[in-house]
């Protein structure tokens, strides 16, 4: 497995697994896991703007849904991407645009993604 693969996975595994993560824990407890102190107590991400903008409520159960699923299919498609499953390139790619909004860690790593997806793609088809 060359490098830029394993950066990929790295961050889908990143981005991914706390997608799952606090989208579950959101569910399961109520809210996003947010800052307990300091200026950014008790608000979720930048993103947040994104998605209030496009009349979706941040911390409403569709939006915990959104984190959940769509952190699970990541995941999903970094496994087959790992395997050399050949749509996972393409799949990897469409996951990591998808995740853009997810300001601001998230536009970092999905950023990167997509720089070595394209940047490398005949080594990393």
């Amino acid at each position: 497995m060359n490098w830029a693969r394993v950066v990929v996975l790295f961050f889908t595994a990143i981005e991914a697994g706390w997608m799952i993560f606090d989208g579950s824990w959101a569910l399961a407890v109520g809210d996003f896991i947010t800052p307990s102190s300091g200026p950014y107590a008790g608000q979720i991400g930048p993103w947040r703007h994104i998605v209030q903008f496009l009349g979706v409520n941040p911390r409403g159960t569709p939006m915990k849904v959104v984190f959940a699923v769509y952190g699970s299919a990541w995941l999903i498609v970094g496994v087959a991407f790992a395997l050399h499953a050949s749509w996972a390139w393409t799949a990897t790619l469409v996951a990591a645009v998808g995740a853009l909004w997810f300001l601001p860690f998230g536009t970092l790593c999905s950023i990167v993604q997509i720089v070595l997806l394209l940047a490398l793609r005949d080594r990393l088809r």
